[in-house]
C-alpha cells in the first residue's frame, strides 16, 4: 500500500478524573468525526459543569492525525491543552477528543503541577476507554434502475459493502461504505453496471 488505511481511536465515550491539593480534575474522550461533533460535546459539558473554573481540551482528527487543535481555557499557557495533546498523540490516536473539566481548590498547583494534573487526567480517560484500529472508508451514494437491484445487492454482498442507508421507495438509492484500498475496484464494478450515478460523498 502506498498510505496507511488504518487508524488508532477509541470505540465509545470514556470518562476519567484526578485530584491534588482541592482541585479536581474530571476527563471526558469522546470519539469524533469532525469539529460540528467537538462543539456538540464541549456544549454539553459546559452545560453539565457551569461552575467549573477551566474546560480544557484537545483533538485531533483525519486518518492522517493532521488536524489538531488545543485550548488551556485560561489556565497558564501550555499547561493543559498541550499535555492533554500530548496523551493523544502517546497512543497514537485521532478521531478523539477529550475535555478536562477543572473545579479550583483553592491552593495554587504551579506550572508542573497543571502540567501533571491535565496529563494524568487524559491518560486516565484513555485508560478507561476502549482503544480499536478502524478502516480508512470512502461513502459514495448509488443511484440505480429496479431492474439492477438484484445486482447491486450481489455487488453488496460480495464485496461486503457496508450500506450507511437505503430509499427504494421511489427512485432507488442507497448510501454505502468501503475500505479505500478497494475503493477505485468498487467504483469501476458499479459504473460497469451503467448505474444512473455514483457520486463520491466522503471519506471517514
Amino acid at each position: 500500500m502506498l498510505f496507511e488505511d488504518t487508524y488508532r481511536t477509541i470505540e465509545r465515550a470514556a470518562e476519567g478524573s484526578f485530584r491534588d491539593r482541592g482541585s479536581k480534575f474530571i476527563s471526558f474522550a469522546f470519539p469524533v468525526l469532525n469539529e460540528d461533533e467537538i462543539k456538540k460535546h464541549q456544549a454539553v459539558l459546559r452545560k453539565e459543569h457551569p461552575s467549573a473554573n477551566h474546560h480544557c481540551y484537545a483533538f485531533r482528527l483525519g486518518a492522517d492525525k493532521t488536524a489538531f487543535r488545543s485550548s488551556d481555557d485560561g489556565e497558564p499557557a501550555n499547561t493543559a491543552g498541550k499535555p492533554i495533546l500530548g496523551q493523544i498523540q502517546s497512543k497514537d490516536l485521532t478521531n478523539i477528543l477529550i475535555v478536562v473539566v477543572r473545579y479550583f481548590g483553592g491552593t495554587l498547583l504551579g506550572v508542573s503541577g497543571l502540567i501533571q494534573a491535565y496529563r494524568e487526567a487524559a491518560a486516565n480517560a484513555i485508560a478507561n476507554a476502549h482503544i480499536i484500529e478502524r478502516t480508512v472508508n470512502d461513502v459514495y451514494e448509488l443511484k440505480f434502475d429496479y431492474l439492477q437491484m438484484n445486482d447491486v445487492m450481489k455487488i453488496m454482498k460480495d464485496e461486503k459493502l457496508e450500506m450507511l442507508s437505503q430509499d427504494f421507495e421511489f427512485s432507488p438509492s442507497l448510501v454505502f461504505s468501503v475500505r479505500k484500498t478497494n475503493s477505485v475496484r468498487v467504483y469501476d464494478l458499479f459504473k460497469k453496471m451503467n448505474v444512473s450515478a455514483i457520486d463520491h460523498l466522503r471519506t471517514i
